[in-house]
């Protein structure tokens, strides 16, 4: 029976193996038996599902989750906790792996193959707060086969998520999340509902995996490139932010050079790096030139917007993730267009 979500079981546990938090790992265990329930309902657990855990701390919310799904793989960084929960609040269930691993370096598709025959699972976790988009995203873009992901994360990171254009929140968390998956926001959870207490709200959101992606650009690496740009210069009109950043050609170039690593991917990886980051106008020109790349014009940007009825002052956050996908296309056909003319008139000239 799950008895870790009273706050004193939890300081009993805490006590008995004299348990130090970590600040390192973020750790900040749930002791609310109904945020503990929520969590299970917004990540509609039965009993024919297998679920990875992220981040199981003492065992909290793997214990309501054995309690109502098949299979639980429950995945912890601290070394110090795994004999906690080997040993003593998971001992008592036979439908639990624990593994000793920074997510970030386990290899998920092998995992779900050799545990559930490569059919999606659910990913359910409290996050640490500092480390939340790499592992988001990073579940998003290795293609793990996934039904959905339910996640406990600041409540700020939580409404960017789920933002949309036009907010103060949209951004480019914003466009990589939902270029993913559809967010649901399913609770606000108050500080007093962990321990030790943060020093912000949190809240838990659902994720629920796209068959496929809802915008189909020519070129994603520059879509998500062009997105970056627009959101680095974020108080900037677009014709601003975008004029002189990387053009399609060049990342295609980029694509065929990089080898293992796939298109979507490598796109999102540079998304992420600009989403809880500074504007960095430097990085994205230093971008632009390397190796004598063609760059997008500023008269490029302006017919585009044009093209698709949008004034030449609108601002990225103004632009849904279908404007931006037709913008990134429109922007990549006129560079072509460029292209063979530049190549004509050489060729004319010899």
């Amino acid at each position: 029976m799950a008895t870790l979500g009273e706050a004193k079981n939890t300081i009993e546990v805490l006590n008995k193996y004299h348990f130090i938090f970590q600040k390192r790992f973020g750790q900040n265990f749930l002791i609310d038996t109904h945020v503990l329930e929520k969590i299970i309902r917004a990540a509609e657990i039965s009993g024919e599902d297998m679920v990875l855990e992220i981040g199981p701390g003492i065992g909290t919310m793997t214990q309501y989750l054995c309690e109502n799904a098949r299979e639980v793989i429950a995945v912890e960084i601290d070394k110090n906790l795994i004999p906690i929960l080997t040993e003593d609040t998971l001992r008592g269930y036979n439908n639990v792996t624990v593994i000793n691993e920074d997510i970030l370096k386990l290899d998920l598709n092998r995992l779900v193959q050799e545990k559930n025959g490569g059919r999606p699972i659910k990913v359910v976790a409290n996050l640490p707060y500092y480390i939340t988009t790499p592992i988001i995203m990073g579940l998003l873009e290795k293609h793990v086969p996934l039904q959905n992901i339910t996640v406990m994360v600041q409540r700020e990171v939580a409404e960017r998520m789920q933002a949309g254009p036009g907010g103060k929140d949209y951004g480019a968390l914003s466009l990589a999340v939902q270029y993913y998956a559809e967010p649901y926001l399913a609770a606000v959870v108050p500080p007093h509902c962990f321990m030790p207490r943060p020093n912000v709200g949190s809240a838990v959101i659902r994720l629920t995996l796209h068959q496929k992606p809802p915008v189909q650009a020519e070129n994603e690496e520059f879509l998500f490139r062009l997105i970056r740009a627009a959101f680095n210069q974020r108080r900037k009109t677009l014709v601003n932010a975008v004029s002189g950043m990387d053009g399609a050609e060049a990342c295609e170039k980029d694509t065929a050079n990089t080898g293992k690593r796939s298109n979507r991917r490598r796109a999102a990886e540079r998304t992420v790096e600009s989403v809880d980051g500074p504007d960095n106008r430097e990085r994205a020109a230093e971008d632009a030139g390397k190796c004598g790349r063609s760059t997008i014009s500023r008269e490029a940007v302006q017919e585009a917007l044009e093209q698709m009825g949008l004034s030449s002052t609108v601002r990225g956050e103004a632009l849904s993730l279908e404007e931006f996908a037709r913008l990134a296309d429109l922007l990549s056909c006129a560079e072509k267009r460029n292209a063979g003319s530049t190549s004509a008139e050489a060729a004319a000239e010899h």
